[in-house]
């Protein structure tokens, strides 16, 4: 029989990875569902199956909830940016006809507007290696994505909300990390699920019909972003911070759009040349350069 220590950091040195893969799927979840609903509506739907299904589990675990409503607070802010922030301005973007490239490249620039501001945030020192790495890791995320840039698509809407969404996470991720990192990842993400939900009804209400076309492929779509990603890979991002400083964990997501390029050469049979190929394996090695300790 394992021990429970070791088993504990078997699974904890899975979790990079995993969390990798899992994230990769969401544009992929966004192209399937996106034609059926317009994008705060989509998300909109998605927190309120998210908030039931993570609220009865943590009332079935019996988790613990915050005990100072100062904690619900930073919570809320955190929730309203990493999930309010980042996932509508990504699916705003690629609504306004940005190239899921182009939305990829700009985001790709998190790990290092976050290595700038983690010192003043969070206090923690970016040492010349980390940073070598985080420039690597852009150079490789430039190359994966580089055969799929054009200038069709582009639009001051589209850069505006690629934009929100790569400031929305870069400060999520860092004031989670200062103020609630010990968040229960049961509750806490219930509270900030319900805290986004809140941020962007009043603009679907205002800007959207909120109409839905029912089908076999966006239940397919949603199901996958509700368990995949918001519980699956979200609780992972939540575990991560919390044993991880910033600087190391936004750098994971310099895999993401090379690991969303191989799903779309595999799934739908998108292009891939040797440029991705090289960009992949130089953005793996600046990932691992940032995130060795």
């Amino acid at each position: 029989m394992i021990p429970k220590k070791e088993s504990q950091a078997f699974l904890l040195a899975l979790a990079p990875g995993l969390f990798v893969l899992l994230w990769s799927t969401g544009f992929i979840g966004a192209k399937f569902g996106l034609p059926f609903a317009e994008p705060l509506t989509f998300l909109l739907i998605r927190f309120a199956f998210v908030i039931g299904l993570l609220g009865l589990l943590a009332l079935l675990l019996r988790r613990p909830w915050p005990h100072r409503p100062i904690l619900w607070l930073h919570i809320a802010v955190a929730g309203s940016l990493l999930h309010g922030g980042y996932l509508s301005g990504v699916f705003l973007a690629i609504h306004h006809g940005m190239p899921a490239g182009v939305v990829a490249l700009i985001v790709g620039i998190q790990p290092l507007l976050t290595a700038f501001l983690s010192a003043s945030m969070v206090g923690e020192r970016v040492v010349p290696r980390q940073w070598l790495g985080l420039v690597l890791g852009f150079a490789g995320v430039t190359l994966v994505v580089w055969e799929k840039l054009g200038v069709a698509g582009l639009s001051a809407a589209g850069l505006a909300f690629s934009a929100m969404a790569l400031f929305s996470i870069t400060l999520g991720t860092l004031y989670q990390k200062r103020f609630c990192a010990d968040l229960d990842l049961w509750s806490g993400s219930v509270i900030q699920f319900i805290a986004a939900a809140l941020t962007l009804l009043p603009f679907a209400l205002a800007f959207e019909t909120m109409r839905v076309t029912w089908s076999g492929q966006f239940v397919f779509a949603l199901g996958w972003l509700i368990v995949v990603l918001s519980l699956g890979a979200i609780s992972l991002l939540h575990l991560l911070i919390r044993r991880g400083a910033a600087t190391r964990v936004s750098a994971l997501f310099y895999l993401t759009p090379p690991t969303t390029a191989l799903m779309a050469w595999l799934a739908f049979g998108e292009g891939m040349g040797w440029p991705a190929v090289a960009g992949m394996a130089i953005a793996a090695l600046g990932v691992a350069i940032a995130v060795r300790r």
